[in-house]
C-alpha cells in the first residue's frame, strides 16, 4: 500500500525529531480534535502530517481509475535525508554552482554559473512574485524546477529535502541543516560586529546575533555570489548594487537568530495556519504565511524563516543565493501542501494582486496567470501548479 510504501521510507531514514507515523489503511479518520497549541510544534506536524496522507489515499481510492499519470505509488517523496544522502544533495547544488550559466545575457548580466539562473529569474522578477496571488505557485514551481536542475544537469538521484522549521527552533545553530557539519549547508556565519536587522523594509528591527559574518563551516564554506545585494535586511551588508545586471562577487552571509525561530515557529502559528481561523480561504492563509508588519511586526512563518537565517536571506531579490532558500521554501511548498489537501474546497482557489502591495496597480491574479522561470523551465499558468499530484509538471508529495 501507499502509506505503507511511505512509513519504510521514512523508516529507511530514520530521525526521531522528524519521523511520523501514517494511520492504518483501515483507519477511516485521524483524530484532528487532539490537536492544540500546548503541544509540542513536531507532534502537531506529526498528526497534521497523518491526516494529509489520509486524506490522499482516500482520495485516490475516490478517483480511480481516472488518475493514472501521478498516485501514491509512484509520486516523489520529499524528506528529511540521511547524512549519505545530505552529502547527495550538497554535491548536486555544488554541481549547479560550478556549470555555467545559460541564461541570455541582456536578462541575466551578472550571472556566472547555472545556480545564477536560478538567483537571476527571483532578482527580475521579485515584485511580481511576493505578497501577489502567485506568490505559493511561483515558488512552488521554482524549487521544482530547481530540483529538476539537480537531478537532470547533475545527476541527483534524490529530491529536495526541507527544512523542519520545529526541529531545533529554540537552537537554529544545533540544527542538523545549519551546524556546520560536512553534511549540513553550512554553519552559522563567523562572528561580524552589526546591529542586526530590519524585517518587512526597515518596518521591524530585530537584534544581533552570533553571526552575520561569511559561511565558516560546512561544505558551503566561504562561497561567493556575484549578484547583488540589492535590498538586503541586515546590517554590515555590502552597498546595494546599482542595478540587477552588477557583476558583484561577494560572500554570503548568515545571522541565525533564536530570537526569531523561537517567537514564531510555534504550534500556535502552524495550527492557526492549517487548521485555524487563517486557514478558513486562500486569501486568509496566503496573507497569514506572509505576515503581518502592522501587527506588533508579526512575522508568520514565511518571513520568520528568511530572518532565522538572516544575511543573505534578509535580501527578498537575492536571498536564492544562500542555498537555504530552497530548503525553506519546500518547507513552505510542504505546508501548503498539507493546507490544500485538508482544504480542498479552496485550494484551487488564487487570492491577491499582481505586484508587490498592488505596486503598480496591474489587477487581480487569476488561475490562468503565467509562472515565468526563464531559461529554467517551459512557462507554465498557474492552475497547472496548483495541485502536487496532478500529473501535469508535478508529482510529488511530502514525508
Amino acid at each position: 500500500m501507499a502509506l505503507q510504501r511511505w512509513l519504510v521510507v521514512s523508516l529507511a531514514c530514520f530521525h526521531a525529531a522528524a519521523l511520523t507515523i501514517p494511520p492504518s489503511c483501515n483507519d477511516s479518520h485521524v483524530d484532528l480534535s487532539r490537536l492544540d497549541v500546548s503541544m509540542d510544534p513536531m507532534e502537531a506536524l506529526s498528526i497534521l502530517q497523518q491526516a494529509t496522507m489520509r486524506n490522499l489515499y482516500l482520495e485516490e481510492q475516490r478517483s480511480m481509475p481516472q488518475r493514472s499519470t501521478c498516485s501514491l505509488e509512484n509520486a516523489a517523496y520529499r524528506e528529511h535525508l540521511c547524512p549519505r544522502e545530505r552529502k547527495g544533495f550538497i554535491q548536486a547544488v555544488q554541481c549547479l554552482r560550478s556549470k555555467p550559466s545559460i541564461a541570455d545575457p541582456d536578462f541575466a548580466k551578472a550571472a556566472r554559473t547555472r545556480y545564477d539562473d536560478f538567483t537571476a529569474v527571483h532578482v527580475n522578477l521579485t515584485n511580481f512574485i511576493h505578497g501577489t496571488g502567485s506568490f505559493l505557485t511561483w515558488h512552488r514551481y521554482f524549487i521544482w524546477s530547481f530540483e529538476k536542475a539537480l537531478r537532470d544537469e547533475c545527476g541527483y538521484a534524490g529530491y529536495l529535502p526541507y527544512w523542519n522549521w520545529f526541529s531545533h527552533a529554540d537552537d537554529p545553530r544545533n540544527s542538523p541543516v545549519f551546524d556546520g557539519s560536512d553534511t549540513s549547508i553550512g554553519g552559522d556565519d563567523a562572528y561580524f560586529p552589526h546591529n542586526g536587522s530590519a524585517a518587512f523594509f526597515g518596518y521591524v528591527p530585530l537584534p544581533p546575533a552570533n553571526g552575520g559574518g561569511c559561511i565558516a563551516s560546512g561544505p558551503f564554506k566561504d562561497i561567493q555570489a556575484t549578484i547583488g545585494p540589492i535590498a538586503a535586511g541586515m546590517s554590515g551588508m555590502e552597498p546595494p548594487v546599482a542595478s540587477f545586471h552588477e557583476y558583484n562577487p561577494h560572500c554570503i552571509r548568515r545571522d541565525l537568530s533564536p530570537h526569531v525561530s523561537s517567537r514564531f515557529f510555534t504550534t500556535a502559528n502552524l495550527l492557526n495556519l492549517t487548521m485555524g481561523d487563517a486557514s478558513k480561504t486562500s486569501k486568509s492563509f496566503q496573507d497569514e504565511f506572509n505576515g503581518r508588519p502592522q501587527d506588533n511586526g508579526f512575522m508568520r512563518l514565511h518571513s520568520a524563516g528568511h530572518y532565522t537565517i538572516n544575511g543573505e536571506n534578509t535580501d527578498i531579490y537575492t536571498s536564492v543565493n544562500d542555498p537555504a532558500f530552497v530548503l525553506h521554501h519546500a518547507m513552505i511548498d510542504k505546508v501548503f501542501w498539507m493546507w490544500q489537501v485538508l482544504h480542498p474546497a479552496e485550494s484551487r482557489k488564487v487570492a491577491g494582486t499582481l505586484t508587490l502591495q498592488n505596486n503598480p496597480p496591474l489587477g487581480n491574479a487569476t488561475i490562468y496567470d503565467p509562472l515565468i522561470m526563464g531559461v529554467n523551465a517551459d512557462t507554465r499558468m498557474i492552475h497547472e501548479l496548483m495541485g502536487t499530484m496532478d500529473g501535469t509538471s508535478l508529482c510529488y508529495i511530502y514525508a
